[in-house]
This record gives structure tokens, sequence and C-alpha cells, in this order.
């Protein structure tokens, strides 16, 4: 299974998202969108994928986004866009892109719903939350 994640390897969901994927025996291409950021068409056709706005991909926290103004809602989507090419922080991760979906896997058990179905081993996040139970199953949040 081809899988993209756009990845902030200081943010921990993220972390935790990609060793979700790994868990599950899946290497994916892992795109440190800080290093290398999505270009406005690609962010504008990962939005439409997912069924979200440009807005709803906004991360406010750790970013300019209060000193640009971004909480104007009379901003359309190239204003924020323009703001997310010259801020890639401002796009909150991850985002996952697999054959059966894109999504912003916040919080990261909902990768989970991307990747095939079928037994995983237990699995903890990093600050000791359980996301797979010994027993195999999916833990509910």
């Amino acid at each position: 299974m081809d899988i993209i994640i756009y990845h902030n390897p200081a943010c921990g969901t993220s972390r935790n998202t990609l060793a979700l994927i790994r868990h599950a025996g899946i290497e994916p291409q892992v795109i440190d969108y800080l290093k290398t950021p999505p270009d406005r068409t690609l962010v504008r056709q990962l939005a439409a994928r997912m069924g979200r706005t440009i807005r709803d991909l906004l991360r406010e926290n750790g970013t300019p986004f209060a000193e640009l103004g971004l909480n104007d809602p009379k901003l359309g989507d190239e204003a924020l866009l323009d703001a997310i090419e010259a801020h890639p922080v401002l796009l909150n991760r991850p985002i996952v892109v697999t054959p059966t979906g894109v999504r912003l896997c916040r919080p990261c058990e909902q990768v989970l719903d991307l990747l095939p179905e079928g037994p995983l081993a237990p699995f903890t996040k990093e600050d000791g939350e359980v996301v797979i139970d010994a027993a195999g199953r999916r833990v509910a949040q």
C-alpha cells in the first residue's frame, strides 16, 4: 500500500501517526513538509479530498496565525494559501494520503481508518496512552 505522510518530526502527533503506519508493517513516503512544503495546488487538492476547507487545515498554536490576522473570516482561500506558502508551519499535520483516502490525523488514531484491516500488535503512544490493546483491539477514544 502506497502511503504518504506530510510529517513534522518535532510534533508528537505526527511521530505517533508515523509510528502507527510503520506498526502496521507499511513504510510510507515521509515528506517533512517544513523542508519540502506542498504547493498551493496540492494543498487545495488535499483539502478537497478530505472534504475540508483550507481554513480547516490551518494550525494556530506555535505559528504566526494571530500575527498574520488569519482569524479574519473575510480572508478567502487565496489569502490563506498565500500565508501557508510563506509559512508552511501554518499547515496542520500530519496529513496522510492513502489509496483509501486522505485525512488530517489528529488524533493519530485516525490513521487506523486509512490502513488495511487486520490484527495489530499492541501499540502505545509516546505519552503512554494505549491505542491498540493486548487483544489487538482499538481502544475507544
